[in-house]
């Protein structure tokens, strides 16, 4: 046995020997896990905005626009409205008591009044508090901003008929996140039942489902709380770390439960007792599950040059993640096998000679009997669908941001639409950096406004000088900045017998202090899109006309510097960061998983058509999911992410099944003509991969029904592609590529599939003894004597080769 093998027969020896030690151990880390730390859903980020880099265009126009609110500074809108009428001195009153106690909301840095509609019925406090601005603890903060505004507005006392509310991006977040967590652990739930159900098919056994289940629950338990607390000490973490962990640890876990497990029984079938064969499984299989570990981190770790957070925010919470299920694999499988002995597979017959191989593995062996033909149908079919992955469109964040049905944001929410502006609740913002104070040159900025106006891409613009509905003229707006001093911290109020015309005006000019900085040099315009919701595919691809248009008001008003912000400029950016980094990330994994390919596969030829088969299968998948998507369902177009974490999980998991293929034919071939050998893997490994791949695949489904069940999530769309994409991926990989194109592509390539192996020497039979050897990596040889081929028999061309093997200092053995 190899130095490899001894370890892990040493590692699973320990495992069954301290069995009881290893889960009480492991029930300790969780029970102190749950105690002690956080929740990964209650600190998970979900503002994709704050992920762009500083060099960003729209990141670069946010803080441009920070005079107007402050960059470091979070805000949340609190409007007032009064039911079927104006509002009264008392609810102005009301107004100024709420907002005083909006102030003593711990974090809050200012309350700033942002004036009254032009309907005269509803009034807007802007909140400026100063939070976190990226990570878990950001949203943390703000869930706990916003409880405490809420609790402020139910304290105050409003008169009857007034009401008020929590409105804008930040409190539809929180909402939204309040329900994210709920849908979290549905998914998890869920995808344990129907993991627990499939497996129940799989070994028709009641008790083995829940031993392969049971460590991958037990470190999802735990990778998210040590998560959660690494994101608390200011670790990013993506706003989906928390569904896809569940997903990847569930099916990844299961997969290596299946490895184990079904090599177990396939020894003790084979006569060995039940601790001796789980100490042999984990000496022979251990290798490959720390392998397909491995290369599944590398993978997940490249992430971690992604520019875009919501991709880097991924690396370090998986990697977590499937490391913990790794040492689980090995450690806590193990012990519960050991525990619980033969009657793991009960009702299923384990006893020696009992058993026969599932259906799928001689399916494969038959079919890859010709493994030209197979090899040429499998590459057509799958390069046609790579040809349809031409057809991809990005569709950005897939939904707009809206709160949950009948939460307090969406009542506000409301209000807002009612009695202000079409552009106030999601708008797209104008910022122009001026060389004058807006007061000084009122004609230049009306003029930048009416030149906006005029832009076909906007249906709606309002600026300094038409704030609250109400529109200024220069003159108006000189005057009124002459008599009252900049528009901010201006009284609700003048006097009472004011009359109604200058208190219009009044009222229009304190509104727009929310845009024109302290000083007046900064100010914006918010927008409405002739393409629709900023958050729609048509939004984000017009942001660059948007930005030209923005350039020529910029020109108009001699502003020294201008930019766009908001969802749809945030968006594009982050689909043109995605698209880079994917440019990055990619031949980044590709190199790190071809090393370690090399490594457990002895080879140099192997690992380039294994991971050739993975970019195959990820086009075709990608063609697939946008047949599906974009060509019969008719999407816009599939979320920006899909490809990314497409690439990503079947380069990485779909490695996993060539590892155990691929280790288990060299297995064989040490026995075994190399047909024969990879007719016999097929046979012992069809039924794991398959059932892996059920299983993987099923998760993934899971996540697409029940993640997405939870309305008002601004990322449904996401959460729908990405799952139903990575399932069809894994079940056309599964099915298709690692267990008939890539056994077809070994049978045709032959001896040097192991090349250059140095252990021994591999020579065709009938080859002269001068002819130069071929390489390959053995295990022991057996001394059972060479059997001469047959004198005359109708072979098929996978049965003519024969090869033999030679050891150091001995003869050619036929194998």
């Amino acid at each position: 046995m190899s130095f490899v093998g001894s370890f892990f027969a040493v590692a699973g020896r320990l495992a069954v020997r301290f069995r009881w030690v290893i889960i009480l151990a492991w029930l300790g880390g969780v029970l102190a896990a749950m105690s002690l730390l956080p929740s990964l859903s209650s600190v998970t980020q979900s503002d994709n905005t704050s992920f762009l880099p500083a060099s960003a265009p729209s990141e670069q126009a946010a803080q441009l626009a920070s005079p107007l609110q402050g960059a470091s500074l979070t805000a949340v809108t609190v409007v007032a409205a009064r039911t079927g009428g104006l509002l009264t001195g008392t609810d102005q009153a009301a107004i100024t008591r709420l907002a005083a106690a909006l102030s003593r909301v711990p974090k809050v840095v200012s309350v700033r009044d942002a004036g009254e509609s032009a309907d005269g019925q509803a009034e807007q406090l802007t909140v400026l508090a100063a939070l976190a601005q990226s990570g878990g603890l950001a949203t943390t903060q703000q869930a706990s901003l916003v409880g405490g505004l809420r609790d402020a507005i139910r304290s105050t006392g409003l008169p009857a008929g007034l009401e008020a509310r929590t409105a804008g991006p930040v409190a539809t977040r929180v909402d939204d996140n309040a329900t994210s967590t709920s849908s979290s652990s549905r998914v998890q739930w869920f995808s344990i039942i129907f993991v627990v159900a499939l497996l129940i098919a799989v070994f028709r056994s009641a008790l083995a489902p829940l031993i392969a289940v049971v460590p991958a629950v037990v470190v999802v338990l735990v990778a998210e709380r040590l998560t959660a607390e690494a994101a608390v000490h200011g670790l990013s973490v993506s706003q989906i770390a928390s569904l896809l962990l569940i997903v990847l640890v569930l099916g990844a876990g299961t997969d290596y439960a299946l490895f184990l497990m079904f090599r177990v029984r396939e020894e003790m079938r084979g006569g060995l007792a039940c601790r001796e064969a789980i100490v042999g499984s984990v000496a022979k299989v251990g290798e490959t599950i720390t392998f397909s570990a491995g290369v599944l981190i590398a993978a997940l770790l490249s992430l971690a040059v992604a520019s875009f957070s919501l991709y880097s925010g991924l690396a370090a919470p998986l990697a977590i993640g499937i490391g913990l299920m790794l040492v689980a694999g090995l450690t806590l499988l193990p012990a519960l096998l050991a525990v619980c002995g033969p009657v793991a597979f009960w009702p299923s017959d384990v006893s020696p000679g009992a058993g026969r191989a599932g259906w799928w593995g001689p399916v494969c062996a038959r079919i890859v009997r010709r493994p030209s033909v197979t090899l040429v149908v499998g590459l057509v079919v799958f390069g046609a669908l790579a040809v349809a992955s031409a057809g991809y469109l990005a569709a950005g964040f897939g939904g707009a941001v809206t709160a949950p049905a009948g939460s307090d944001s969406a009542q506000g929410n409301a209000l807002l639409t009612e009695h202000f502006p079409q552009t106030a609740v999601n708008p797209t913002i104008i910022v122009l950096r001026l060389r004058h104070p807006v007061w000084a040159d009122a004609a230049a900025v009306a003029a930048a406004g009416r030149q906006l106006a005029a832009s076909p891409q906007f249906t709606a613009v309002v600026g300094p000088l038409n704030a609250n509905g109400t529109v200024l003229t220069a003159a108006q707006y000189a005057a009124l900045h002459a008599a009252f001093g900049p528009p901010r911290g201006l009284p609700a109020t003048l006097a009472a017998k004011t009359p109604r015309a200058k208190l219009s005006a009044y009222q229009a000019y304190r509104a727009s202090g929310t845009y024109v900085s302290g000083d007046g040099y900064t100010i914006s315009f918010a927008t409405g899109l002739t393409a629709g919701n900023p958050t729609t595919t048509a939004a984000e691809e017009a942001v660059p006309a948007i930005r030209v248009a923005a350039a020529r008001a910029a020109r108009v008003a001699g502003a020294s510097a201008y930019g766009v912000t908001g969802q749809a400029a945030f968006t594009y950016d982050v689909a043109r960061l995605s698209d880079s980094d994917l440019r990055t990330v990619i031949p980044i994994a590709i190199a790190v998983i071809a090393v370690l390919l090399a490594l457990v596969m002895r080879s140099l030829v192997a690992p380039l058509y294994l991971i050739l088969s993975v970019v195959l299968s990820y086009f075709a998948a990608l063609g697939l999911t946008v047949l599906v998507f974009v060509t019969i369902a008719g999407q816009p177009g599939l979320t920006f992410i899909l490809p990314f974490l497409l690439f990503v999980f079947l380069l990485a998991l779909g490695e996993d099944y060539n590892i155990l293929v691929m280790t288990r034919i060299r297995e064989e071939a040490h026995r075994s003509p190399l047909p024969e050998a990879v007719r016999r893997a097929l046979s012992v490994t069809g039924t794991t991969v398959t059932s892996a791949g059920l299983v993987l695949a099923g998760t993934f489904g899971v996540l697409a029904i029940v993640g997405s069940g939870s309305a008002g999530q601004q990322n449904v769309r996401t959460i729908v592609d990405v799952g139903v994409g990575l399932a069809l991926g894994v079940l056309m990989d599964t099915f298709l590529v690692r267990t008939l194109l890539v056994p077809s592509a070994v049978v045709l390539i032959g001896r040097w599939n192991w090349w250059p192996a140095r252990l021994c020497w591999l020579r065709p039979a009938g080859a002269s003894a001068l002819d130069p050897p071929v390489a390959l990596d053995p295990p022991a040889v057996s001394d059972a004597p060479v059997v001469p081929d047959p004198p005359a028999t109708r072979a098929t061309p996978l049965q003519r080769t024969s090869y033999y093997l030679r050891w150091p200092g001995t003869g050619f053995r036929r194998i």
